[in-house]
């Protein structure tokens, strides 16, 4: 890799069969484009070991452990103790992503909202950031969110942030972090193009949630972290900053947040 700044993905599911089948390419291809370190993303329990496997393979990849709110009805429930017990390892440096999505329902809002609060509770205990997953439900979330850092603080990231100026407002008011992702650079994406304009610099990251969500000029294909420089050059553009800078500081943002990863 070059000595030009490196960018982190800071939202990726490398375990999903569009990006596992050609793993050793993608990553390739990404620290080729200049990403130096990606976090691979957990969305069931039962496909954890997997997950964690892929982390473990390459220096330059950590990994979540949690259950997306799409899951919550179908997998097993967690609770804190198992949470906190498959955090002990050294790859492994945020919870989730959970949250709550109203906008397919395919979990039943009760049960997302269950699995939500008890991972604020490890991400709590554990003083590991909380990746939260939020569409159709800002209200919501937002409200979860205020109760549970009255109770006791906790870092974390609203990542792909697509929703309004009020939660974005809100997000930062508690010391979270938005990412933004491949969704900024779309046409019709003016009302989040305002947000990313608003939201001081030391509180954002930048994200491919790969294999989905691919920024122009690569819409309609599959994601991948590689192209997750596209979504940083808007990003520094629409900040009024060079790639340079935004790529130092969404990577040191990064690594605040996620202190537990290590940059290889």
């Amino acid at each position: 890799m070059n000595s030009r700044p490196v960018l982190v993905d800071s939202h990726c599911h490398l375990d999903f069969p569009e990006l596992s089948t050609d793993a050793s390419g993608v990553v390739a291809r990404a620290r080729n484009a200049g990403v130096g370190h990606m976090l691979t993303i957990s969305t069931k329990l039962t496909t954890f070991e997997k997950v964690r496997a892929i982390a473990e393979a390459y220096d330059d990849i950590s990994c979540s452990v949690g259950i997306h709110p799409h899951e919550a009805g179908a997998e097993p429930a967690a609770d804190v103790e198992k949470l906190l017990a498959l955090a002990d390892h050294p790859k492994v440096v945020a919870f989730g992503e959970t949250g709550l999505d109203y906008f397919y329902d395919h979990g039943p809002r009760d049960a997302q909202e269950r699995s939500f609060r008890v991972h604020i509770d490890a991400a709590r205990a554990g003083q590991l950031p909380i990746i939260v997953h939020t569409r159709d439900a800002d209200d919501h979330t937002a409200a979860v969110l205020t109760e549970q850092q009255a109770k006791g603080t906790f870092p974390g990231v609203i990542h792909c942030f697509s929703s309004g100026l009020e939660l974005a407002e809100k997000t930062l008011e508690l010391g979270m972090y938005l990412s933004f992702s491949g969704i900024v650079t779309f046409k019709k994406a003016d009302a989040l193009r305002d947000v990313v304009r608003k939201t001081p610099l030391d509180r954002i990251l930048v994200e491919t949630d790969s294999p989905y969500l691919a920024p122009m000029p690569h819409r309609g294909k599959t994601n991948e972290p590689a192209y997750v420089v596209h979504t940083a050059n808007l990003v520094a553009e629409l900040k009024g900053v060079s790639r340079e800078e935004l790529a130092q500081a969404t990577t040191a943002n990064f690594f605040r947040l996620f202190s537990k990863a290590r940059a290889a």
